[in-house]
């Protein structure tokens, strides 16, 4: 803009009423907010290369919508940090670092649509954007005692146009009464440095165990679990140590040592955190644990900035949740 044009913008705003004055001022914020999203995200991508053929022979090649624009040399394709990530394509960009903030405080889809000014759909699509790396984001190894225990869900199609059973009406009363069938299994590990993996089981085996938890332990690590059949199992066929708490006998702590309490307590804290979605579909119940996850992991204190920037990191989403 020239700067004559600038003279008489800033002499027109006296003469605004304040309704005009208020619609400015929302459009001025807007551009700020664009801006420093913009420029959150170029400064926190980290090492760039191209997201086509991986060379990290590339160039500046201007901007666009506030964003730098690179150029490979090799493949001569154009990209920008959003590039095949979660949030490529996704408009209202100056609304994110709000709805980080909701993700941060745990509001519903529709409470986290009223306060950014969205859709609700668009924050559902967001939500499920925004957590879509999170999922990746595990320890890959968990040391000293590790403490073991299963949680089981009742398959849900919640929002499917199609039901895989036939309807109920008020659930279930508890996970015993759930068909063998419709179960979900959700293992957790956590040991005492407050570490946790979680995976989703359609089928919870010694086999179906074992991909996960041979690369998650150690010779060192001493398992502990309940005395069932499934854990006995595994512990034997692969030389695991094990602290065994007998079911029948109700042992609690075992040599002071052995003991579950604190998985026990990680997911009785999830369940109740889970409560203010009112049912999760099965399909996106692995978001929902890394979203938990995530924030346990942060003591619940993450702040909305890094929230958006694991949201940015390069997309390495497997679809196949279910063994």
């Amino acid at each position: 803009m020239r700067a004559r044009n600038i003279v008489k913008l800033i002499a027109s705003v006296d003469k605004l009423d304040s309704r005009s004055y208020n619609q400015l001022k929302d459009a001025i914020e807007k551009r700020d907010s664009i801006k420093f999203v913009s420029r959150l995200l170029n400064e926190n991508c980290g090492d760039i290369s191209c997201p086509y053929c991986k060379s990290q022979s590339i160039q500046k090649w201007g901007m666009r919508s506030d964003m730098q624009r690179y150029r490979c040399k090799e493949c001569r394709r154009t990209f920008n940090t959003l590039t095949s990530t979660p949030l490529a394509y996704l408009h209202k960009k100056g609304r994110w670092l709000e709805y980080a903030k909701c993700l941060k405080d745990g509001l519903s889809i529709r409470k986290a649509a009223a306060k950014c000014g969205v859709h609700k759909n668009t924050s559902f699509r967001w939500r499920h954007r925004f957590l879509q790396n999170a999922n990746e984001i595990k320890p890959g190894k968990l040391s000293g005692i590790v403490e073991v225990n299963e949680l089981i869900f009742a398959w849900s199609d919640k929002g499917s146009k199609k039901l895989r059973r036939k309807p109920r009406k008020r659930g279930y009363k508890s996970p015993k009464h759930i068909p063998p069938k419709s179960r979900v299994f959700t293992l957790f590990c956590r040991d005492r440095g407050k570490n946790t993996f979680d995976d989703i089981f359609y089928r919870f085996s010694a086999d179906n165990l074992k991909p996960d938890l041979s690369t998650l332990l150690t010779k060192d690590t001493l398992f502990c679990s309940q005395n069932k059949a499934v854990y006995m199992k595994y512990t034997k066929e692969n030389s695991v140590r094990h602290g065994v708490l007998s079911i029948p006998k109700q042992e609690s702590v075992k040599k002071d040592v052995v003991h579950i309490k604190n998985v026990e307590k990680y997911q009785f804290d999830l369940q109740v955190w889970m409560v203010r979605f009112r049912g999760v579909a099965t399909k996106y119940l692995h978001n929902y644990l890394s979203w938990y996850r995530e924030m346990d992991e942060f003591d619940f204190e993450i702040t909305t900035e890094t929230v958006l920037i694991r949201a940015m990191r390069p997309e390495r989403y497997n679809t196949n949740h279910f063994r």
